[in-house]
């Protein structure tokens, strides 16, 4: 089937497989056992799989770029379809549509819930939830390392100098993924509990702020963020989804690196600052500043968390950060900052050069001796259509299944920048649970899509549209 590289997908069944081990575990420590059976049994499923998936045997040839595309299309599929298993077994009788929505939802890192009354779950389903969202964020990455072929050459070289990954290259650097990741969210866990953070709650926070998704533990953050500290501890630890997951390692090694390992991150940097500083000149003296600090990193990271006290006002100025999105070596969704700001320097410098044509504009980031090239620009102007497409899609098609203009239009946004709904974008009382199955249809196939980059949809495009 479309030269599926199967054994890709067969680590993060054995990383379900320990998930479930470890709610096993849980439950039995704290007497929880009314979805006991559920974990058992997604311990047998994704561990059965797993192992059938490793011992298929697969001719030993080069995939293609679209073997791997589909690769990563079928995992967002198959792996949402077992972590859904816990949710449809569960004592609330979720239909299987429901159970795969909040599973894909997850999994995305996107935080659509169908659940009304999140303090009516037992803990190890409220735990379960955030699991999704790990796993899910790590599946990302390590998507990105997979498809690294189809990227731009500046891209790249944030990562690394090679021109093109073999099977070794990319187990060394999935590895590398995967433990900066893991110790981010043990960092991220202690610095909550720090500042006061039930353990639980921070577990479950940890989790969710790593992976960019969008899962609470309880029905309102007000529930768990209580004080100004706690606020701005919050607001930064989500940064941690909005620079690159190689940050921090590739500022450790700066000595054996040179800037094009993390001028993104300078790029960032700037960025950051820049909408700090206007919020904070223009609200910063009418509000708590600590509450519009906390929906902006929110919204940047593409997480989406705010507190009911943010300014409806500003929910258009939210609704375009999450598009602009963060870092590409990060799990947070949005367009990238770089793209933008590489194809509106681009243009202006031929908007330039055609007024002062005795004058050399050089297409050149700063920190970097990279120039991008014309194909570049394509590609991210591409990008753009392909992302402005997808919405206007979408925004009809909710229209169409009865909800108001308004909501579609934003829910379309959040949806395929992988954001969830709350007060910073006016949503935080819509409800997925009554919407009708097409809608849901339309939200999972939307909320995949935007995971899997839209450059890789552009590429399937060319490929059955454009057979030359």
């Amino acid at each position: 089937m479309f030269g599926l590289k199967i054994k890709y997908l067969s680590f993060f069944f054995i990383l379900i497989s320990i998930f479930s081990f470890f709610n096993i575990i849980y439950s039995y420590y704290l007497n929880l056992y009314l979805n006991l059976d559920t974990y058992y049994l997604c311990l047998i499923v994704s561990a059965t799989i797993s192992i059938i998936f490793y011992k298929i045997k697969i001719p030993n040839r080069k995939f293609s770029i679209f073997n791997k595309i589909f690769t990563v299309f079928f995992g967002y599929i198959i792996i949402p379809v077992i972590l859904s298993i816990p949710f449809y077994f569960s004592i609330y009788n979720l239909t299987l549509l429901d159970s795969i929505f909040e599973s894909i939802s997850g999994f995305t890192s996107t935080g659509f819930t169908i659940f009304e009354n999140i303090k009516h779950i037992d803990q190890s389903l409220i735990l379960w939830r955030a699991s999704v969202q790990w796993i899910g964020g790590l599946y990302f990455l390590f998507s990105i390392i997979y498809l690294i072929d189809i990227y731009d050459e500046s891209f790249k070289k944030t990562l690394t100098n090679f021109i093109s990954f073999d099977s070794s290259e990319i187990f060394k650097q999935a590895f590398k993924v995967f433990l900066i990741y893991s110790i981010l969210t043990l960092i991220i866990f202690i610095i909550l509990n720090i500042f006061s953070f039930r353990t639980f709650d921070s577990l479950n926070l940890a989790f969710t702020l790593i992976s960019s998704g969008g899962f609470l533990p309880v029905n309102d953050l007000s529930l768990i963020v209580k004080e100004n500290s706690q606020i701005l501890v919050l607001s930064f630890c989500m940064l941690s989804s909005f620079f690159s997951i190689f940050f921090i390692y590739n500022l450790i090694l700066f000595k054996n690196r040179n800037t094009n390992f993390f001028y993104e991150d300078l790029h960032l940097i700037i960025y950051l600052v820049t909408v700090i500083a206007f919020f904070f000149l223009l609200f910063g003296f009418n509000t708590n500043f600590s509450i519009n600090f906390l929906s902006l990193s929110s919204s940047m990271s593409n997480i989406g968390f705010s507190l009911k006290l943010v300014d409806p006002d500003l929910s258009l100025i939210y609704l375009v950060l999450v598009i602009i999105g963060g870092s590409f070596f990060s799990t947070s969704s949005g367009l990238r900052f770089i793209k933008i700001y590489s194809l509106f320097k681009y243009s202006l410098n031929q908007i330039l050069s055609f007024s002062k044509p005795r004058n050399v504009f050089m297409n050149k980031l700063m920190f970097t001796n990279i120039n991008f090239d014309f194909n570049e620009i394509k590609k991210y102007f591409l990008t753009i259509l392909i992302f402005i497409f997808s919405f206007l899609i979408l925004t009809c098609l909710l229209s169409v299944s009865g909800i108001d203009f308004e909501s579609s239009f934003k829910l379309s946004i959040l949806t395929i920048m992988n954001t969830v709904n709350s007060s910073s974008y006016g949503l935080s009382e819509f409800d997925f649970n009554n919407l009708h199955y097409f809608t849901k249809y339309c939200l999972i196939l939307f909320m995949i899509i935007g995971r899997i980059e839209l450059l890789t949809i552009l590429l399937l495009l060319k490929k059955f549209l454009f057979k030359n």
